[in-house]
């Protein structure tokens, strides 16, 4: 599954891009030297690859573009100074250039190469973004991190500010593929690109006044990476159980939905394509997944969970009266709720809230639904602009076209 599969409902962008048009939306590109991590990441974000398949991965020797068209691994033998390489090709439509540092390895030589690297990207687009992930993070101690981050960002801040790019400012993050840090540096990563992020959280904002909720998260449930969120502060545990809730109601509709069921009757479970189809076909099974008390609550020290539609994210045409959304509902021993609703085929909703504020759930489920409404119009006011522009752009271009036929009458 790559991201621009997700046409007229992209969650990025917003835009339903041409085909011809997917090139020149904003890439995303890893750096680093080699051994670095740059492919574990991308395979474990994007292809869901688990950590330990990344370990016979072979060592990138070209640029690896992998059909996720604005995801680009840049490999780290590769000396783009060579007078062969067209720098501007390459950072010119760059959104984000995120370069990956060895924390386990001596990492001067790596500090040197992320100084050029900036050096040669900021001239040709001083519009990216600059992003260092100090990666393999896992092995270390909680001080030997702090000092290592400190140390790389202080050493790559004076660099920059001798070479007269004190104002290039560089994010730091500190993360591993063996836990959930590599995802919500890619989330925040990719928020960055995002032109409607001010307005998606001023509606998240909106959505937990109004709710009581406590924190809602807008995740891409293919990748788990969150796209907003709302303006309260984001901890790592939230985050964490928000993202292990998407696993759970894949792993738990993928043997009860109704669509599973009937996959395995049909004989086609073989030829599954890939992640994105195990989410879209497995979550077709939200009126068979009431629990005995017609979705009422179950009761367990641990965990109950309430799915009274543990919907389908699919493109298969709605049968008749049928609400082909996702909904789920979990609730934690300590009293805390999970709410999952589904935004679109690719985006779903993630809230954490309180038992009590929960007795009230129609309101939740109508400002939920008030959320989506207002979600369709933020994109579809970007549809209806780009498509202003390229009757501008059309006409601007018959006008051209007429006065060079007719300008020397």
């Amino acid at each position: 599954m790559s991201y621009s599969d997700y046409g007229d409902n992209d969650p990025i962008y917003g835009d339903d891009l041409a085909d011809e048009d997917r090139e020149s939306r904003p890439r995303l590109m890893l750096m680093g030297l080699r051994r670095s991590g740059k492919s574990s990441i991308q395979r474990v974000v994007f292809h869901k690859m688990t950590p330990t398949e990344t370990l016979f991965l072979e060592s990138t020797s070209k640029i690896n573009k992998d059909n996720i068209q604005y995801v680009w691994d840049f490999p780290g033998q590769m000396d783009f100074f060579d007078p062969t390489f067209d720098t501007t090709a390459i950072f010119g439509e760059v959104g984000a250039l995120v370069f990956v540092i060895d924390s386990q390895d001596d990492y001067m030589e790596a500090l040197a190469r992320l100084h050029s690297t900036v050096v040669a990207a900021y001239r040709v687009n001083p519009n990216i973004t600059f992003e260092v992930f100090i990666h393999k993070v896992d092995g270390l101690s909680e001080d030997y991190k702090i000092d290592t981050q400190r140390d790389i960002q202080q050493t790559t801040t004076d660099e920059l500010a001798d070479a007269g790019l004190e104002n290039v400012q560089l994010a730091f993050y500190l993360t591993s593929i063996y836990d959930h840090s590599i995802f919500e540096a890619f989330s925040k990563v990719i928020q960055k690109l995002i032109p409607q992020l001010p307005t998606l959280e001023n509606l998240l904002n909106i959505l937990c006044a109004n709710s009581g909720i406590e924190k809602a998260f807008l995740f891409d449930v293919i990748s788990k990476i969150y796209i907003a969120t709302d303006s309260s502060p984001v901890d790592s545990q939230s985050y964490e159980i928000c993202s292990d809730m998407i696993d759970v109601i894949i792993d738990i509709s993928s043997i009860y939905g109704r669509a599973a069921i009937g996959a395995k009757s049909q004989g086609y479970l073989d030829d599954q394509q890939d992640q994105s189809d195990d989410w879209t076909h497995q979550q077709d099974g939200h009126d068979d997944y009431e629990d005995s008390n017609g979705g009422g609550h179950g009761h367990s020290q641990a965990v109950v969970s309430n799915s009274s539609r543990a919907g389908s994210l699919n493109n298969q045409p709605a049968q008749s009266g049928g609400n082909h959304e996702a909904f789920s509902v979990i609730k934690m021993g300590n009293g805390t709720v999970l709410y999952l609703r589904e935004v679109n085929k690719y985006l779903a909703l993630i809230c954490l809230l309180r038992a009590e504020t929960f007795e009230k759930q129609g309101l939740i489920d109508y400002n939920v639904h008030c959320f989506k409404e207002a979600m369709d119009q933020v994109f579809e006011l970007k549809r209806a602009e780009r498509t202003r522009r390229e009757m501008e752009a059309n006409q601007l271009l018959e006008q051209q076209q007429h006065n060079g036929l007719y300008g020397h009458g």
